[in-house]
């Protein structure tokens, strides 16, 4: 494991010449060639690009001219991000060889404060996925313990920040694949506010819970790197406004804030040692000041449930445009249909299909109502029950997962793996900010405190997390 300096202290330094952006790049490509072939945490790299940037930066530095808030500072993005110099495959061998014709505005707003891109990180194929098993490129490696697996959909870029790779990774989070593999990993990983960071220029998931965020060494970059990221996107209709008040301004106490430890999250199917050291963080905060009950969330169970019709219905319907027409890959047939048929039967891996199978099932004529129309349904029930419990409290708490990182292999049957999404998926349909910060570990396997704040409170949960880091160190 290596550890960089905060993100703020490598710009800071970069910009006062005390060291440069190319060395900080080098250093990050000299550690990706290190530890890559053991861990398979990054798909490609951009290795040229990254140098000529770094190279720019250093002479804008030397010249007198302005650089950014992140000068200098590299990072990796999820291979799902549209980024120049290297493919964006989505980890899917019916996207290999496919070059962005543009970058994801959240990749923009990093290089625009003159943050470097240097590589893109494996992930579950089109994101389909609790860890990082469903990649064509291979499976990506736990940094604590090669046996297990390192979460997803975005472990690849969890793995490589806690690995020392780069400090920072970009993921995205659609029912938990940024603050689920943040948890076994041992790092931060932060799932904005739905719509608070742009999803222009990222393969779309399914449209209504998708949200990009970053995945960090400690609370304070995650911070920043929202920062520079959040806000209104002319390219994206379903962004909104981002707060006046820097995210990084964190000085929030947490004497009085009113905590709900959410009852559902504690029931069978928790791991003990998890729940132990989840109520341990919980006491910390009650020790520091705050006021803690338990709350009750009635259609929490139903969730996953949910969860697992709406998403694979929109899902099914974004990878409709994979048909061997528009994009790299396309298998031959004796006329169109079979082409279409050809190349998605190829081209998309066995997760992908089934998704797509229970998505257009269903959408379907008769399945319509009974399934999806409910699905929705008890969604906007479960957003009114989250809306009532903030009312009585600021926070809510509870695991990210059920259990610490599991083996290679070990969850093959697909129902065991999607129970691993039961805790992180609620946030996600009710677009409420949520974030996993580490809270201790199981031998050597790291364990994520979930909080989850109101809508729009994604300042007031960074500083929750904050001062929580802050007790712990």
């Amino acid at each position: 494991m290596y550890d960089w300096p905060k993100i703020s202290d490598i710009a800071t330094a970069v910009r006062d010449k005390k060291s440069s952006a190319v060395e900080n790049v080098q250093e990050a490509l000299k550690r990706i060639k290190e530890l890559n072939p053991e861990y398979n945490a990054v798909i490609s790299v951009i290795e040229e690009e990254s140098l000529k940037r770094a190279k720019s930066i250093d002479e804008d530095i030397v010249s007198g001219k302005p650089v950014g808030r992140l000068a200098g500072v590299p990072f990796i993005a999820k291979d799902n991000y549209l980024v120049f110099g290297a493919d964006t495959t989505a980890a899917s061998n019916i996207l290999k060889g496919f070059r962005a014709p543009y970058q994801s505005t959240v990749v923009e707003r990093l290089e625009a404060e003159g943050a470097i891109c240097v590589a893109k990180a494996n992930m579950d194929a089109f994101a389909h996925g609790g860890s990082t098993e469903n990649s064509d490129f291979g499976v990506t490696k736990n940094p604590h313990d090669t046996e297990r697996v390192p979460g997803g959909s975005s472990g690849g870029s969890a793995a490589a920040v806690s690995l020392g790779m780069v400090p920072f990774a970009l993921g995205s989070d659609t029912g938990g694949s940024i603050r689920q593999p943040a948890s076994f990993c041992g790092i931060v990983g932060l799932k904005p506010t739905y719509g608070l960071t742009s999803r222009s220029g990222v393969v779309a998931m399914a449209s209504s819970t998708d949200c990009m965020g970053p995945m960090t060494t400690n609370v304070d970059d995650a911070a920043l790197v929202l920062d520079v990221i959040a806000g209104k996107d002319e390219l994206d209709s379903t962004t909104i406004e981002r707060e006046e008040v820097s995210y990084t301004d964190l000085n929030e106490s947490l004497k009085g804030k009113r905590i709900g430890v959410v009852k559902e999250w504690f029931d069978e199917g928790l791991d003990p040692e998890v729940k132990k050291c989840v109520e341990a963080a919980v006491e910390t905060y009650k020790a520091a000041g705050a006021d803690v009950k338990e709350v009750t969330l009635p259609s929490l169970p139903l969730a996953l449930a949910v969860y697992y019709i709406v998403v694979p219905a929109e899902l099914s319907s974004n990878l409709s445009r994979h048909d061997g027409q528009r994009y790299q890959y396309s298998a031959a047939g004796e006329d169109l249909q079979a082409v279409y048929k050809n190349t998605r039967s190829t081209g998309f891996g066995a997760e992908a299909k089934r998704r797509i199978m229970i998505g257009t099932h269903v959408l379907s004529s008769g399945y319509y109502d009974a399934y999806y129309k409910k699905a929705q349904l008890v969604r906007a029930k479960l957003i009114k029950e989250f809306e009532a419990a903030f009312e009585e409290v600021d926070f809510l708490m509870g695991p990210v997962a059920p259990t610490t990182a599991f083996k290679i292999g070990e969850n093959e049957e697909p129902i065991q793996m999607y129970m691993q999404d039961m805790y992180s998926v609620a946030p996600s349909l009710a677009g409420l900010p949520a974030l996993s910060v580490p809270c201790g570990d199981i031998e050597g396997l790291p364990v994520g405190l979930h909080i989850v704040a109101p809508n729009g409170k994604d300042r007031s949960l960074l500083a929750a997390a904050k001062q929580y880091e802050d007790m712990q160190s």
